[in-house]
């Protein structure tokens, strides 16, 4: 396997563990908020429902995120090679080496270090 591919595996695996999860975060909330009685105390129980549900619009604000991480990985065509950096890109530095995709942090393939980083696209100019 080639360092984009390793790459690009570890950032859909990045992808696919946050939006496990968000979405384990935003089902328990939901739960919560079922099970939320309100015989026990009147504000009491109204602020732990708006609690919940705060919690629940931040898990689907991060969802969205993850949406749009997923969406640009589609875009990701590892086959690619230039001398320009594009999207999918390596980018190897006398310090630092770098993969183009998402965000998802420090990873590793075949032994060497990469920063996965994202690049802001102009939906106008992919």
């Amino acid at each position: 396997m080639n360092f984009k591919q390793e790459l690009f595996t570890q950032c859909e695996n990045f992808v696919n563990k946050r939006l496990q999860t968000v979405e384990e975060i935003i089902t328990s909330n939901q739960k919560g908020l079922q099970s939320e009685t309100k015989s026990s105390a009147g504000d009491k129980h109204e602020t732990g429902r708006a609690m919940l549900q705060l919690e629940i619009e931040k898990a689907s604000h991060q969802l969205a995120g993850i949406t749009q991480m997923k969406e640009i990985l589609n875009r990701v065509d590892i086959s690619k090679t230039s001398k320009n950096v594009h999207l999918g890109s390596i980018v190897f530095t006398n310090k630092v080496n770098y993969f183009l995709a998402i965000s998802a942090g420090k990873l590793t393939a075949s032994g060497k270090h990469f920063f996965a980083i994202s690049k802001s696209f102009d939906s106008k100019n992919n």
